[in-house]
């Protein structure tokens, strides 16, 4: 089983500094990947998340890239229907390029309905318009030049060019545990659920597994820590191994960075 962090591009930890230093202890330490999270723009004083300050995860993720060398490079996930997929497909083909072909798309429909409406995406179209952007930024990727019709998406993509093309397929992983997200998973190249536990991850891989048994289909989860659970983690690790996981992002939920970095150092331990 392979085992990602997270970076610290969320809330008071964010800064240049503490992304590089991270991605550079992950990569030392031979964690699998390096993962980034979205939201746009939040209500004030909402619950959740728990801070508003967001550092932009394709930035952050090409900033990641250029101090490291093997480690891959994810999305946990891209709310890909406040996106418009063009501008998208471009900035995700230029990052697989320049990381030489260590991008994972993780992709999801979203929840925040608010945010939708401050970018004027309309929450209710956000499956249909997931499902379109997918095909588009997958034409793009793959055709050139390249036509596509649009129904949900303001569009006109007749005979278009639109460079650079990935020199590495980016395979996209699919969030969300509805039947929805499942079925689109299947169409993809992978599932990356979110804080479920073993028991409840099961039967979830089962279903996936009764149409894609393919290896190369992979089967992934989050999960947090912090500093004052980390032996308890190893035992829920095992158990996803033994559900079926094949990759675990673990996210570190410690607010100071000296604490964070601590905590992804006793995670190393884990490594297979």
């Amino acid at each position: 089983m392979h085992i990602g962090i997270h970076l610290p591009h969320i809330g008071r930890k964010a800064s240049a500094a503490a992304i590089r230093r991270v991605a550079e202890q992950a990569e030392d330490l031979g964690f699998a990947d390096l993962w980034v999270s979205e939201h746009i723009i939040v209500p004030k004083d909402a619950p959740y998340p728990p801070s508003p300050n967001f550092w932009d995860p394709v930035l952050t993720l090409t900033w990641a890239a250029a101090y490291t060398k093997r480690v891959r490079l994810g999305t946990s996930v891209l709310v890909l229907p406040m996106r418009h997929p063009l501008p998208l497909a471009k900035e995700l083909a230029t990052l697989q390029n320049l990381s030489q072909g260590r991008l994972i798309l993780g992709a999801g429909v979203g929840w925040l309905e608010a945010e939708f409406a401050a970018l004027g995406v309309p929450f209710q179209e956000r499956g249909r318009r997931m499902d379109e952007g997918l095909a588009l930024m997958r034409a793009v990727w793959s055709q050139d030049p390249v036509s596509f019709e649009t129904r949900w998406i303001p569009a006109v993509v007749q005979d278009m060019r639109a460079q650079p093309l990935p020199e590495v397929p980016i395979p996209i992983w699919i969030g969300g545990t509805s039947d929805p997200a499942i079925a689109r998973a299947l169409r993809h190249d992978g599932w990356h659920g979110s804080r479920i536990t073993p028991e409840k991850a099961g039967p979830i891989v089962q279903r996936l597994r009764a149409t894609r048994p393919d290896p190369a289909f992979t089967i992934s989860l989050r999960t947090g820590c912090h500093a004052g659970t980390v032996d308890q983690i190893g035992e829920t690790l095992a158990a996803y191994r033994e559900a079926g996981i094949q990759h675990v992002l673990v996210a570190p939920e410690d607010r100071d960075l000296e604490a964070y970095q601590a905590t992804i150092a006793a995670l190393a331990r884990f490594i297979a």
